[in-house]
């Protein structure tokens, strides 16, 4: 079984690891420019270790750090014909995960 699911690459997700490398940079931490956080839609029962090896596997990369979320679901609501429609978005769970500072995954690389 697949413990990734797919990748998550968002406007936020890349906030994010920019922060990250800023707040290292201001800690005096010997982390590079590029932003060396991810994150990735992961299965719900993946612990850090079953995904730390599934991305160092996949990637050729060396996992420093894993931090994982589940997300909740959210509500959602639409008109139509036949009336209001309700319903949820489904729970997942997140990994962000810190590389090496010199590792960096391309996710476009396959295309």
């Amino acid at each position: 079984m697949a413990i990734i699911i797919k990748p998550i690459v968002t406007e936020k997700m890349t906030a994010a690891a920019e922060i990250h490398t800023k707040k290292a940079k201001q800690d005096g931490l010997s982390f590079s420019e590029k932003f060396n956080r991810y994150g990735f839609m992961v299965v719900r029962t993946a612990n850090k270790v079953e995904i730390k090896k599934a991305v160092e596997e996949m990637y050729n990369v060396q996992v420093i750090d894993v931090n994982t979320i589940v997300v909740g679901p959210k509500n959602k609501q639409r008109y139509t014909k036949s009336g209001l429609l309700r319903g949820k978005t489904m729970a997942y769970k997140k990994a962000i995960v810190t590389t090496k500072k010199d590792d960096v995954i391309d996710f476009y690389s396959n295309i």
